[in-house]
């Protein structure tokens, strides 16, 4: 099978989680500068929310540039990847609301650690499904950036239930980390 279902579809899912998380955010009653304050939390977690979202977005978009063929298992994996991204949104409006209280901090965070692991689940069934000259097999032989944000994320959970800015500092550490295009799979394609 190729590809285009798929990344239509993904896109289509994406697309729609970025527009329910914006239609959460509501705007402030008051129109003073301590009305504005007040929901300053919630656009913040939008918009690192929206990062992850927009990174998830472009990381997907490269593999399935390098991606020849897809199979079931490869669409069942896309759909585990969607599932816990399209939680996003209810973890995003739960901390937006409730961003200095440990649980919304650590749920946030175990969506972002079952992301990440759905993401290294879908580029295995990728590399299974091909061969051994396979681009993805070569560029992802070590896996150090995404194993590094798995473990700040299973570090960050129990540490918001110690230090909630630490924790929501460990999340926007691993944005930063993966906001820095990853060139190797460009350099590939262009070629």
């Amino acid at each position: 099978m190729k590809t285009g279902r798929l990344e239509a579809f993904s896109d289509g899912v994406l697309a729609i989680v970025i527009t329910i998380m914006v239609l959460e955010m509501q705007a402030p009653e008051d129109t003073s500068i301590e009305g504005l304050l007040k929901v300053l939390p919630v656009f913040v977690s939008y918009v690192l929310s929206f990062i992850y979202i927009g990174i998830y977005w472009n990381n997907h978009h490269h593999l399935m540039q390098v991606t020849e063929k897809v199979n079931g298992g490869i669409l069942w994996a896309n759909l585990h990847l969607l599932f816990w991204l399209s939680l996003i949104p209810f973890a995003t409006s739960w901390l937006g609301e409730n961003h200095t209280q440990p649980l919304p901090i650590a749920l946030y965070g175990a969506v972002l650690l079952m992301s990440a692991i759905a993401y290294r689940i879908l580029e295995s069934a990728l590399i299974k499904h091909h061969d051994e000259n396979f681009v993805l097999k070569k560029l992802t032989k070590k896996g150090s950036k995404e194993n590094i944000s798995i473990l700040i994320y299973v570090v960050a959970i129990p540490l918001s239930f110690v230090n909630t800015l630490i924790a929501i500092g460990c999340f926007i550490l691993v944005a930063i980390f993966w906001a820095i295009p990853d060139k190797r799979i460009e350099k590939v394609l262009s070629n």
